[in-house]
């Protein structure tokens, strides 16, 4: 049975670095980042805009997952609410596969230090801490297998989801 792996936690996480390492340790698989249907400029957040990147995601995932070719479909994003991976679900009806569904925790102390050290890559802005801070708590309650990554590299952090996937831990 195909495996969708979905893997969410704020911005600063690590998502993109783990399903990285994730998508080097799982046979047969392919890997989405969210963020990559993101990338526009001018960078907007409309209703419009939203619908256009979930429609765009649920067509990747859709298209991953009937491809004879992979069984692990790896998928990152910032989804701070159980609806949005809800949503992303609902639109993959229809088809046969299995989610496993993981969220990267961290502390305060770790997500500000990763993100301070985005800032001064100029890889984020220093607006992103206070919101990133904001949503660190509706993680918490998410029904996922939770991933404490405060004091752990991508890679190990790759391989615990990976041993979670080989004993059927869900989420």
């Amino acid at each position: 049975m195909k495996r969708l792996i979905m893997v969410n936690g704020t911005m600063g996480a690590g998502k993109t670095a783990v399903c990285t390492e994730l998508y080097h340790i799982l046979n047969r698989s392919v890997f989405l980042d969210g963020d990559w249907c993101w990338m526009m400029d001018p960078f907007v957040v409309t209703d419009e805009t939203k619908r256009m990147v979930q429609n765009n995601i649920s067509f990747l995932l859709r298209n991953f997952l009937v491809c004879s070719e992979y069984e692990n479909v790896i998928f990152c994003w910032v989804m701070q609410y159980e609806s949005i991976m809800d949503d992303l679900l609902s639109r993959l009806s229809g088809l046969e596969f299995e989610p496993y569904k993981f969220t990267l925790m961290l502390s305060e102390q770790a997500l500000t230090q990763r993100i301070q050290k985005d800032v001064q890559r100029h890889v984020r802005t220093s607006d992103v801490l206070e919101r990133c801070l904001q949503r660190l708590p509706l993680y918490e309650h998410m029904d996922t297998v939770k991933i404490d990554v405060s004091e752990i590299t991508a890679r190990q952090a790759a391989e615990q989801i990976h041993d979670a996937l080989c004993k059927g831990c869900k989420g």
